[in-house]
Formats: C-alpha cells, structure tokens, sequence
C-alpha cells in the first residue's frame, strides 16, 4: 500500500484554506478529517539536526529552541513552529513540539499491537479534537474508515484474545479490550488506499468520545527506528 495526497472528493477528507476555517468547520456525516495545506519557511532539517537529543520522544520548548546555532532558514523554521504553538494556545489547545528519534522496537508479545505506528483512533472522556503537523521528516499516514476493519472483529483474532482472557462474561471480555487499548487499532482491508498527511499541513482530526457523531479519524505514526532521519512535530 502507498500513500497517496488526501483525496478532496473523498467525503471524510476535507482541503480548507485557512486556519479560522480549520478551527471552525464541523464534522458531520463522514467527515472527519480536515487539512490545511501549506509551504512553510525555514530548514526544519538542520533544527532537527541540531538538537540534542536521545533515542525516543524529546518535547521542545521555545528556550531549547532558540539556544541552538542556526542558519537564517533554520532561524525561520524556529519561528514557524513556535507560531504555530502560540495560535493553538491562544485558541485553548495545548499543543506540544516533539523531535522523534528512532529506537529498536521492543517485541510486543499478543495478536494486536497497540503503538502509535499501528492504524488506530485517538480517545478522550469529552469532545476534543486531534491536532497534527509534521515539519520534518515522515509523516503520519491515514486510512478511511471504510477501507478497514478493528482488529477485535477479525475472528482469528478475537478467538485469540479471548483465549487469552479466559473464562467470564462477554461484559469483562469486553472490559479487557478496552483496558488494553485492543479495540482502538484497526487493520486495513485488501486493496486499502493509506493517505499521507505530508509535511507542513496542519490537521485537525476527529477522535471517539462519548456522543461523538462521526467515526473517528483512523490514523498512525510511521515507524521510527535507527538510522532514519529525525520527525518534528506538533500534537495535541
């Protein structure tokens, strides 16, 4: 499976052209993905490449940022990303600035992994939405939501994890998925279309909370391990 440029027909994808559009626009029906494209400023590559940092997720703060010797372009995508904090505080978000650095994998034992690099929805308690935008470096792909299926509804599958549940009422079994996070991860079906999120647009995806009226943005992290070079992005 590729990834392809989002698809503006498609009816759970929408291409808008500002950020009060971004901010303001519903989600209804089967709409639930929104992006604002754009070209930003700056080498967001050598800021990467510049940091510090250790195998893992690094959260970057403005004062971190601005200690580091760059070049004007560098200067510039400094600039950028920390805009774009700020427009998202001001709005009552509270977005974070991630360098991701690739690590080994560590073995995840069980018939459904429930990392970010695996296709799943985001969660909350109360309506929220997912915020995202890479600068650097791979980006997050998505997948439509009928292009896939939960992993928990895969028979195999489901045989599995109830084997490993045991014996007990549907209610606990049911209980066990959701406290392992099992019943947020899909699977694509043959022929699925991932679609990337590419670098510098700004997203706004929808998520599963109670009452929430659209199905939620399936999504995942591309994988990151040694060798490859640094992601920065924005979250929240």
């Amino acid at each position: 499976m590729t990834p392809s440029a989002p698809a503006i027909d498609d009816p759970g994808i929408r291409i808008v052209g500002s950020f009060q559009e971004l901010l303001a626009t519903p989600f209804v029906g089967r709409l639930n993905a929104l992006c604002w494209p754009r070209e930003l400023p700056g080498d967001f590559r050598e800021v990467a490449d510049r940091l510090d940092v250790r195998p893992g997720i690094t959260t970057l703060g403005a004062s971190r940022l601005y200690q580091l010797s760059v070049s004007a372009a560098g200067r510039a995508a400094i600039d950028a990303m920390l805009a774009d904090l700020e427009l998202l505080r001001a709005h009552g978000l509270s977005p974070v600035l991630d360098c991701v650095e690739g690590q080994e994998r560590e073995e995840e034992p069980g018939p459904v992994r429930t990392d970010v690099s695996s296709f799943h929805v985001d969660q909350a308690t109360i309506a929220a939405d997912t915020w995202l935008c890479t600068y650097v470096g791979a980006s997050s792909e998505g997948l439509r939501n009928d292009e896939a299926r939960r992993r928990v509804d895969i028979p195999g599958t489901r045989a599995t994890l109830r084997q490993m549940f045991g014996g007990g009422e549907e209610e606990g079994f049911l209980e066990f998925l959701t406290e392992n996070f099992y019943d947020l991860h899909y699977a694509p079906l043959p022929g699925a279309r991932p679609f990337s999120f590419g670098v510098g647009n700004l997203w706004r995806i929808a998520l599963e909370y109670p009452g929430c009226r659209v199905p939620p943005c399936i999504h995942r992290a591309p994988c990151s391990l040694p060798g490859q070079p640094r992601r920065l992005l924005l979250i929240c």
